[in-house]
């Protein structure tokens, strides 16, 4: 059973279903879908409660993303190599959606979830080698633009759009086959369209002009928020 990528597809899922921006955020006696933007995320936990609770947020959704797939991985064989078999892909990348599903619709909190974005990051670096090195390149990416914008809805969509690009890119550089990287577009631009749509709403807060950004007067409006 521990070989099957079923079984490690589905914990997977309930590893992801676990909201750590709303229980912190509980531990803080505030519910994050009753202020800011209502998105159960380290990004408005951060803006409710402090930049601290959001980064460690932050690196536990990482962290919930990662382990399951780094773990099947290994356990499956599939860990380490620079070519996999199609079916072998599809197999692994399962783990990785389900992870993924937990955080968007998890299963213990109503199936409303996060964005998905550290989660699928974490998701992404497990699946090593071939989806971490371009992983890391994205999270380089999100954090030039974070810099620079100062806007983590801008960040992480340009980061999830890069995503097929550098896969490609690394899959070049590995002289892989397009055949052979086929899943792994796939996936990758599958999750760049999903994160998009889970920032709609940013979208027109951009477009709007009353997208908050990340710093003190962005601290300030949420602390009024709350």
């Amino acid at each position: 059973m521990l070989e099957s990528w079923v079984f490690w597809t589905v914990l997977a899922y309930l590893c992801g279903s676990v909201s750590f921006a709303l229980l912190l955020g509980r531990l803080k006696g505030v519910d994050l879908r009753q202020v800011g933007s209502g998105n159960p995320g380290a990004t408005n936990l951060g803006r409710a409660v402090g930049r601290a609770w959001g980064a460690l947020c932050f690196v536990l959704d990482v962290l919930k993303g990662l382990v399951p797939v780094l773990v099947a991985g290994l356990v499956m064989g599939h860990a380490g190599r620079a070519e996999l078999a199609a079916i072998e892909a599809w197999q692994w990348l399962a783990v990785a959606a389900g992870t993924i599903c937990g955080h968007l619709f998890p299963v213990y909190h109503g199936f409303r979830g996060g964005k998905g974005v550290a989660t699928g990051l974490g998701a992404l670096l497990g699946f090593y080698p071939l989806l971490t090195v371009p992983a890391l390149v994205a999270g380089g990416v999100w954090l030039v633009l974070l810099a620079t914008l100062r806007y983590v809805s801008v960040a992480s969509m340009a980061a999830a759009a890069a995503m097929p690009l550098l896969v490609l890119a690394y899959g070049w550089l590995l002289e892989a086959t397009l055949q052979r990287q086929v899943p792994l577009l796939t996936v990758t631009a599958l999750l760049a369209v999903l994160v998009v749509l889970r920032h709609l709403g940013n979208i027109q807060r951009l477009l709007a002009g009353t997208e908050p950004k990340v710093g003190r007067r962005a601290a300030e409006r949420a602390a009024s928020q709350v």
